[in-house]
């Protein structure tokens, strides 16, 4: 096959191009060159950088370039950062003085930055909305698994697969991974794995596998495919390239197509409504690994899913509010966050409150707490956290709100009464502000019930789930920190037994209440034998009259979810 070369791919954050900048700014960080045919680098030391105006460099070192300088040539600069080599596009001087017997420079700001990827290291990873299933078939054909595509290069690809998989991974074993794109593209590779990390919070494997007997018809079309990926990835991050055209590897099929390949395809759930709402927190978990890759929340996934969280409560809100209970295999933060915004549009379901209002409202709860993930996972696994621990955890509002600055369609008073108002209380004990009750809007009261609500009903390494009954008793004992109009409020909107609970009847049965009638009482129930949370166990479904036919509810037995 004849050689291929390597190439340069833009950055354009504003950010990022600071940030690698910044890594140059040190003796030897940084060569130029000249815009000529004979050039070769040269040293010069770029001393600080004014975004997004100018930068100034110390050319001391090569100081007979001054004067061409002076006459406009072009130069790019280079350098070396974690292993890569970066370029400027041309650049021009502003001026050139001496200043304290060194030469100065000062010339245009670099608005991208050049990165060169070597094809045999580059691997292209698949932002947040980009979505590739993959089969992994065992040699006999006999076991198959699907997951999802992380990233891709020219030698392996990294993929998330079900816990379940494991046996299916031995060590140098080869493996069939078929690769199955959004537009019906199919693409099979053999390969071996050469490290799996599992992920017991979200009941998944990362597994990086290594590309074996590759033809040369193969590798050309993973060159396409790593190509057509970075460009992809390329219209998420960056908003100077939304105006690129999308990748057709990523453009769907026509509707009727066969259902997607994922890890989450094949995962089980009690109610057609969950299932759907297993979309929004699917978007969720994945927005939270790319808060912990260091990237932003994104505000066009962050809508999308908060459009399609208000139209399943617009639809059906008590089958939604039992979907809440539903998601066992998601993480905490995924599954609390959810819980959280059901509840309050529940609660803002009044025709005045306008729909944009109600969207901000589920986009804000939606990720509240998913600043918990930038955090020590030590800390939250922790059963008590000492006054350090505390301080830290604090940490985590700071943390989400400085990946929310391209959210530009969110309200601004929603998700500062939401994201920044939901651990506040009414005596100044709360954070991150210690904001006591003048500085707290209604937004923010309400917020703070419904999140100790969902909080206690779900169990934590330090205790275990909370019966509803005590939470309430809580909340109305604890005047000086929670608005006891809303405790009030959430007690007449979802009664002494929610939807969502699971009770014990005086005639022995279990069952999940699932809707309630005009009185609350239970009108519609499903029966199970498990304390557990809702999954394929659940038995019949009872409408009507429950009472007469299951007896007097006596307790609601807490269910860690």
């Amino acid at each position: 096959m004849a050689q291929v070369q390597d190439e340069f791919l833009r950055v354009g954050s504003p950010s990022e191009i600071e940030a690698l900048l910044e890594r140059l700014i040190q003796p030897g960080g940084a060569s130029l060159l000249l815009d000529r045919p004979d050039s070769t680098p040269m040293p010069v030391v770029v001393m600080e950088q004014t975004a997004p105006q100018s930068l100034l460099l110390d050319i001391t070192a090569v100081r007979e370039i001054a004067g061409e300088l002076k006459r406009g040539i072009g130069f790019r600069l280079l350098g070396q950062v974690q292993g890569k080599m970066i370029r400027t596009p041309a650049l021009k001087s502003l001026q050139t003085d001496t200043v304290g017997g060194r030469i100065q420079c000062r010339c245009e700001y670099p608005h991208y930055l050049e990165e060169l990827q070597r094809r045999e290291a580059f691997r292209a990873r698949l932002r947040l909305g980009m979505e590739v299933g993959a089969i992994v078939r065992s040699p006999e054909g006999e076991a198959v698994v699907q997951g999802d595509l992380k990233d891709l290069s020219q030698q392996g690809c990294q993929l998330e697969l079900p816990s379940s998989a494991a046996t299916l991974l031995t060590e140098a074993v080869l493996v069939e991974i078929e690769l199955c794109f959004p537009n019906g593209t199919r693409f099979t590779i053999q390969a071996v794995p050469r490290h799996t990390v599992a992920d017991s919070d979200r009941q998944a494997l990362k597994v990086g596998f290594q590309f074996e007997n590759c033809t040369a018809e193969q590798e050309r079309k993973l060159w396409f495919f790593v190509r057509e990926i970075e460009r992809e990835s390329s219209r998420y991050g960056d908003d100077s390239d939304v105006g690129r055209l999308p990748s057709m590897l990523f453009q769907s099929q026509a509707a009727g197509a066969a259902a997607p390949v994922g890890r989450r395809n094949l995962q089980a759930y009690p109610t057609p409504m969950a299932r759907r709402l297993a979309r929004v927190a699917g978007y969720l978990d994945a927005q939270l690994l790319e808060l912990q890759q260091g990237d932003d929340v994104d505000s066009v996934q962050l809508s999308r899913h908060a459009d399609m969280l208000l139209q399943l409560a617009e639809e059906d809100i008590e089958a939604l509010l039992f979907a809440t209970r539903c998601l066992g295999q998601e993480p905490l933060l995924v599954r609390h966050g959810l819980g959280v915004a059901v509840h309050l549009l529940a609660l803002a379901s009044s025709g005045s409150v306008p729909r944009d209002v109600r969207k901000a409202l589920a986009a804000s709860a939606m990720v509240h707490d998913l600043g918990k993930g930038l955090l020590p996972p030590g800390l939250l696994a922790a059963e008590s956290l000492g006054p350090e621990g505390h301080v830290r955890l604090q940490e985590h509002v700071e943390l989400l709100q400085q990946r929310l600055g391209r959210c530009q369609w969110l309200a601004v008073g929603v998700m500062n009464s939401v994201v920044g108002g939901i651990n506040e209380r009414l005596d100044g004990s709360g954070y991150p502000a210690g904001a006591t009750s003048d500085g707290l809007t209604e937004l923010a009261r309400m917020s703070a019930v419904v999140d100790v609500v969902d909080a206690m009903r779900r169990s934590r390494p330090d205790r275990p789930a909370w019966r509803i009954d005590a939470v309430y008793r809580h909340l109305l004992k604890s005047p000086n920190q929670f608005d006891l109009r809303w405790v009030k409020q959430y007690v007449q909107r979802f009664g002494l037994r929610p939807v969502g609970s699971l009770v014990r009847f005086s005639g022995g049965a279990l069952a999940w209440i699932q809707r309630l009638d005009q009185q609350g009482k239970p009108f519609q129930v499903q029966l199970t034998q498990e304390i557990a949370p809702p999954g394929e166990a659940l038995g019949e479904v009872l409408r009507g009259d429950i009472t007469s036919r299951l007896g007097e509810m006596i307790e609601e037995v807490p269910v860690s979810t």
